[in-house]
């Protein structure tokens, strides 16, 4: 049991193929290895051999790692390790202090203990910061969404200050985005809109609810909707999900978002669920299918990124949107 101590996780990982994305003085930043991301939130402290994965908000031990990996028993996963990992027992000696860049631009990084990363959210306000608008724009999302459905949160690590677009879930905890930063506070909870309708879109996460409501308009959402903000929390959606009628489920297009949308129509058998991935096949998610689309205009024609640019440079102000193909078709009664 004590060789297993002697097993790095960075190691461990470099053995499997895994590679930090960058490295400060005593960690690295991966692409977590337990779910699919774009911008790396994956912790790895060399010093202490911790994990700590942001978007999940879970951390631990090697040990911890492999049962989560593997899905397997604490039991299991040390007969893993001590039959597969002996040979792996390097740990580089490294200083006990750790940079933590900043989670948006343009400031040195700032000297952090070496610890697993415990968050705590400061303070919420209207977004202002030009990094995080011109972050948002970057998605294509259109400023009057943003600013109905989104705040700007700063937070803590382990003493060290960041900021970051901040999407709230019906349990008080934070959705977190920025260009360099993906992740969240605790609890970790799904977010509910109810406008007492029948009819309910559903997102894995609020990046893509925000590119469809700037897809169609930025007015009022007259019907409900529910992110997951992680599929793991489609458990934890069901019992507002299953009380309406028609269900649009706006998941993925990859192995996750067909289990979770085969998942729903299991969970919800009352409700028509409705699979609208076919809206943007040939794209990984609703708010790719919006950047490819933006990116597809003639340079001539002013996209809906040169109308943020344009109207919120230092803030967020409202704006109109195109109205798109990729929306549940209407029922009568229903006002989309």
């Amino acid at each position: 049991m004590n060789d297993l101590k002697n097993i790095g996780i960075r190691q461990f990982l470099a053995r499997r193929g895994i590679q930090p994305k960058y490295e400060c003085n005593g960690y690295g930043m991966y692409l977590s290895p337990l779910r699919e991301e774009r911008t790396p939130s994956f912790k790895v402290d060399y010093v202490r051999n911790l994990w700590y994965d942001f978007g999940l908000g879970e951390g631990g031990t090697l040990r911890t790692l492999v049962m989560r990996l593997e899905r397997c028993d604490s039991r299991e996963a040390i007969r893993r390790l001590q039959n597969g990992e002996k040979g792996d027992t390097g740990i580089a000696s490294l200083s006990p202090g750790i940079g933590e860049p900043l989670g948006v631009g343009g400031v040195s990084p700032v000297v952090c203990s070496a610890t697993v990363p415990t968050l705590c959210i400061l303070s919420d306000a209207s977004l202002r910061h030009p990094a995080l608008v011109g972050y948002l724009a970057s998605r294509g999302i259109v400023p009057s969404v943003a600013a109905a459905f989104c705040r700007e949160v700063r937070y803590e690590v382990n003493g060290c200050a960041f900021f970051a677009v901040g999407f709230r879930n019906d349990a008080g905890g934070w959705e977190l985005r920025s260009a360099r930063f993906k992740g969240g506070s605790s609890p970790k909870h799904i977010t509910t809109i109810d406008n007492r309708s029948d009819t309910v879109i559903a997102f894995e996460g609020f990046m893509d609810f925000l590119a469809y409501l700037s897809l169609k308009h930025p007015e009022r959402l007259r019907i409900d909707a529910a992110v997951l903000n992680s599929v793991v929390n489609l458990p934890k959606a069901i019992p507002f999900l299953s009380r309406h009628p028609v269900i649009h489920a706006f998941f993925d297009n990859d192995e996750a978002g067909r289990k979770t949308t085969s998942d729903l129509i299991r969970l919800c058998p009352r409700s028509e669920v409705i699979d609208q991935r076919h809206f943007y096949s040939g794209h990984k998610d609703v708010n790719d299918y919006l950047i490819a689309r933006i990116k597809d205009r003639p340079k001539t024609t002013k996209t809906i990124s040169d109308k943020q640019d344009h109207s919120c440079r230092n803030d967020l102000q409202p704006s109109k949107a195109e109205t798109a193909t990729i929306e549940p078709p209407r029922r009568k009664g229903v006002k989309i």
